[in-house]
């Protein structure tokens, strides 16, 4: 949840493919614009139900009067994508967060290859358009289990159609090509100073990471829509001391206890949403403290640099935390 939130409503949803929906949201007073227009990369959490919160990629770059996610309805659904399919209407009012992005493109780049699995097409079909309007050069794989259960195939054909050259495709349908892609002969040879970008299933990621990591790729940035096990926590058994810099507060956080749960046992206004680390609404700027970092959004480098943390998910080592909370 969030302490913050926009009003929306459902002005339109699509058919895209079969078991995928595309939802647009325009403000709840006609003729207004939310206050940020859409990057490609970022996302916004739907407040479905009560306690019933989900992140979904935006797909409309640029637009600040209408904000479009598409949900592929997942057979193993916790709740989210089956309420947007079965009960979701156009006309119905939602709460929205304003959009986060923690997949940011790089637009400066002269080259970018963009590998996408199943639904994990949404931030990057918004990329693609973006590269399109800048009339940079990008590359897309885009796996999936049959061309005509993919989302936007369509509109990216019509893209690539219009580029001049300057955009390529690599359809990587199982029906219609069955041997598994080599993920390492797909992402190689490309220019210097390329950007490489990936959403999908967890085992698509984890494939991708090792993949850029056996070549020796630099400019690498993924997107999980599903968290991969957390490691363990490494929680000092006495717990640790989390200073409060803003509100003047100290609490403490009990071993095997999410700072999450601390704050929100406080009476603290923290916002989260996913609660596994891959969304980014409960993160926190950290002024010092030994953080244990577990999510999965923030590079290497930005754990080493400490200078924010996901409250959901990771925790301290030793001492006190301070937080700018």
């Amino acid at each position: 949840m969030s302490s913050s939130s926009l009003q929306a409503r459902v002005h339109q949803m699509r058919h895209e493919a079969p078991g995928i929906l595309s939802v647009e949201l325009r403000p709840l007073v006609p003729g207004t614009a939310f206050a940020q227009a859409v990057e490609p990369g970022a996302h916004i959490d739907l407040h479905l139900a009560e306690g019933l919160t989900r992140s979904y990629s935006l797909t409309n770059p640029g637009d600040r009067h209408r904000y479009v996610v598409a949900v592929a309805l997942d057979p193993k659904s916790r709740g989210g994508s089956r309420f947007v399919h079965a009960s979701l209407r156009v006309g119905q009012a939602l709460s929205l967060s304003a959009p986060r992005n923690h997949f940011a493109l790089h637009e400066d780049a002269t080259h970018s290859v963009l590998l996408a699995g199943g639904i994990g097409i949404t931030p990057l079909y918004a990329m693609l358009r973006r590269l399109a309007a800048l009339q940079r050069r990008a590359h897309l794989i885009y796996c999936a289990s049959r061309r005509d259960g993919a989302a936007f195939v369509a509109q990216i054909e019509a893209l690539a159609a219009a580029s001049a050259g300057r955009l390529t495709v690599d359809w990587q349908f199982r029906d219609e090509r069955p041997a598994r892609a080599e993920l390492q002969q797909l992402l190689a040879d490309q220019p210097e100073g390329t950007h490489f970008y990936c959403c999908g299933p967890l085992a698509l990621v984890e494939g991708y990471e090792h993949a850029c990591e056996a070549l020796g790729l630099t400019n690498v940035h993924q997107e999980r829509f599903a968290a991969a096990p957390l490691p363990q926590a490494r929680t000092p058994q006495e717990g640790y001391t989390v200073e409060l810099r803003k509100c003047g507060r100290q609490l403490q956080v009990a071993a095997g206890m999410s700072l999450l749960d601390a704050l929100l046992d406080a009476g603290v206004n923290a916002d989260y949403s996913c609660r596994e680390g891959v969304c980014g609404a409960c993160e926190v700027k950290v002024i010092s403290g030994d953080v244990d970092h577990l999510d999965q959004i923030l590079s290497k480098q930005e754990h080493a640099a400490n200078r924010s943390m996901m409250v959901c998910v990771s925790g301290c080592r030793s001492g006190t935390l301070v937080l700018d909370l």
